[in-house]
């Protein structure tokens, strides 16, 4: 094993500053050894990004930072060392949730890589490719000649983001740091990536700074933690002591609330009531949608296709919950988008209540329209940025004909039973934390009263804490108001916290279904139970179990 002079990452009582406001950072040391994964894990609002930010010199002109960062040796902070052209730079890399942020979208991944080469190595220019291909082939790019001459729309979520890690080995560097690689991606993506990060430790000695929110994902490939919370850490362990025994408050209460599986914390398996479903679907079928990316399935012309839909038929009770579960691809939001009536369906029946829905047109529509609410993923999709909070819930109510006072009344209470309410009220979304602002969405879908609440993965991005009480509150508020809801998400275990029963989705065709206690803790397909084995349970002891009988790749 080789010996380094210095560990990867060295921070010792670093504070950041803004003026006029709180401290972002303070007195956070930690340390990060070649070859090891440390997890620095908090919420919004800990001081995880902005740390990470002052490792790869990205904190804004306004910060001022004190203390010291070295990477492999070389003090950083505050320094010209990270100058794009200088040595230092390279000897560490920046990993992003979001692989769109450090892809340009005009150029090829091959391209990108040899920018990077000619940047910061002494590589001739005429074996920039091959060594493109060499860091594909690193990153498990099934067929490296097929993507080095890809552009990065072309690619799934999970694909660029191992383009990204590949431009950021480039470098060879002792410290990546990444941010919250896992934020965008289905399971199936994230238990590949996982798999890829612990490769890359053991295949290069790269030391990596994990910065996340989700135990999961720490039980899974870390080996040491350290929490933080408004700034400071306020505890530090090897992973298996910290998973056995959390000292700090914070600590206990991030692994109180972290979902895990089985989980249908408020879901309720009893028999099935004899009513008429308010959303019935039989033998739906969707057009195949054509891709520029890479696919197993191509249509009569040779393009790249995702089958959309394929026979699918289920039920949803009044007031009751259907998740719907899948990685990408797997018809999802197609599925969301064709119930809220927002895509036609190609074939088959969507009713609801009775009525089909494809058989209405002018009035009929658009009143059956009122009873359905779809909650997207981004609030910013349906939040007006120019209005205020209640304004814009009162908005649906003003376009059906309510008059001003009764509007602003009934928003008022919605923003109150969502907790919204008091002086946030006269707020505008961009003023709002990214949990508020999904509250106030919420408030908005419940406005018209409608029988179904449609949703489109709401809670993704959103930290473990804000998570737990967003999914409560949403039980909470079905009970109260009595809508019924189909709810899809990526991640089974939040599904499973909000669902009655669940649907498995694979390739646009239903592969299982059932109540959710029983389709998560007994399924019957390999490829259910494939899905469940991917989320990651935080426990680090049920991780190393779960590898050590893993052959071959985790994810079929």
């Amino acid at each position: 094993m080789h010996v380094y002079s210095h560990p990867a990452l060295d921070i010792d009582h670093l504070a950041i500053d803004f003026a006029g406001t709180r401290p972002a950072v303070r007195n956070i040391s930690l340390r990060v050894d070649r070859g090891q994964i440390l997890a620095l894990v908090g919420e919004t609002g800990s001081g995880k990004t902005m740390t990470a930010h002052a490792i790869t010199g990205l904190l804004p002109p306004t910060a001022t930072a004190t203390g010291s960062i070295r990477v492999d040796g070389v003090e950083v902070l505050n320094s010209q060392a990270l100058e794009r052209s200088s040595p230092s730079s390279a000897a560490s890399a920046l990993l992003l949730r979001d692989p769109r942020h450090a892809l340009d979208p005009r150029l090829r991944i091959g391209t990108q890589i040899g920018e990077v080469l000619r940047a910061h190595s002494d590589l001739p220019r005429h074996d920039h490719r091959a060594r493109a291909l060499d860091l594909l082939d690193l990153v498990d790019f099934p067929d490296p000649q097929r993507y080095i001459d890809a552009y990065p729309g072309q690619l799934t979520t999970g694909d660029r983001q191992r383009a990204a890690i590949a431009l950021a080995m480039a470098t060879e560097p002792a410290l990546l740091v990444a941010d919250e690689p896992t934020a965008t991606l289905d399971t199936g993506e994230q238990a590949a990536l996982l798999a890829l990060l612990r490769r890359l430790r053991d295949r290069t000695d790269v030391g990596i700074l994990l910065i996340t929110h989700d135990l999961g994902v720490v039980a899974d490939i870390a080996d040491r933690a350290v929490v933080a919370q408004r700034g400071e850490v306020v505890e530090r362990a090897g992973v298996f002591e910290w998973f056995a025994r959390p000292n700090a408050i914070y600590a206990k209460r991030l692994h109180a609330i972290a979902p895990k599986l089985p989980a249908a914390t408020f879901g309720d398996d009893g028999l099935p009531e004899l009513r008429t479903p308010i959303l019935e679907v039989s033998h739906l079928h969707v057009g195949s949608v054509p891709v520029s990316t890479p696919s197993r399935e191509v249509d009569l012309q040779g393009r790249n296709v995702i089958p959309a839909l394929r026979d699918i038929s289920f039920s949803i009770g009044p007031g009751s919950s259907l998740g719907v579960v899948g990685e990408s691809g797997s018809g999802k939001t197609a599925l969301v988008r064709v119930v809220a009536g927002l895509i036609p369906v190609g074939f088959g029946r969507v009713a609801l209540d009775g009525t089909d829905m494809a058989a209405l047109s002018g009035r009929g529509l658009r009143d059956l329209r009122r009873r359905v609410a779809l909650l997207p993923q981004d609030p910013a999709t349906t939040l007006d940025p120019r209005l205020t909070v209640v304004e814009s819930v009162a908005e649906p109510l003003l376009l059906w004909g309510e008059d001003a006072a009764t509007a602003t009344t009934r928003a008022t209470e919605l923003l109150d039973a969502v907790g919204a309410g008091g002086r946030g009220a006269d707020r505008r979304p961009g003023e709002l934390t990214d949990g508020a602002r999904q509250r106030v969405a919420l408030a908005r879908a419940l406005a018209l009263a409608p029988d179904l609440i449609v949703t489109d993965d709401p809670t993704r991005g959103l930290d473990v804490s804000v998570q737990a009480s967003y999914l409560r509150l949403f039980t909470e508020l079905r009970r109260r108001f009595g809508f019924a809801a189909l709810y899809s998400g990526h991640d089974i275990a939040v599904v499973a916290q909000v669902a009655d029963d669940v649907l498995i989705l694979r390739r646009g065709r239903v592969v299982e279904s059932g109540p959710v206690r029983r389709v998560l803790t007994v399924p019957v397909e390999d490829y259910t139970q494939r899905l469940v084995d991917t989320v990651p349970y935080p426990d680090p002891v049920v991780q190393r179990d779960r590898h050590a009988a893993e052959s071959g790749s985790p994810w079929v």
